[in-house]
């Protein structure tokens, strides 16, 4: 059985974060030590962008002040441009 009081949205939303910054830092140790695998230029700018969309998931459960939550949704924003801007085809 599980203990409900360790299932809060905010733990479990801190959970996917970690997890997710496991994720970049593995890649890029992986990219560092073999050469292989995805070049960090093309994979920052899309994993920034959903690390700021889960900031701002965060924010907004925790009730923080909504300035907090509209600047994660912006800097998500950008790097979701930057990153559809170096992938469009010219």
């Amino acid at each position: 059985m599980v203990d409900s009081d360790w299932l809060t949205p905010q733990r479990l939303i801190a959970v996917v974060i970690c997890f997710t910054l496991l994720e970049g830092a593995g890649l890029w140790l992986y990219r560092l030590r073999t050469g292989k695998g995805v070049p960090g230029r093309e994979f920052v700018a899309n994993w920034a962008s959903g690390l700021c969309l889960m900031m701002a998931l965060l924010s907004a459960v925790v009730g923080s002040w909504w300035l907090w939550v509209a600047m994660w949704l912006l800097a998500s924003g950008l790097a979701h441009w930057s990153d559809l801007l170096a992938r469009w085809q010219r």
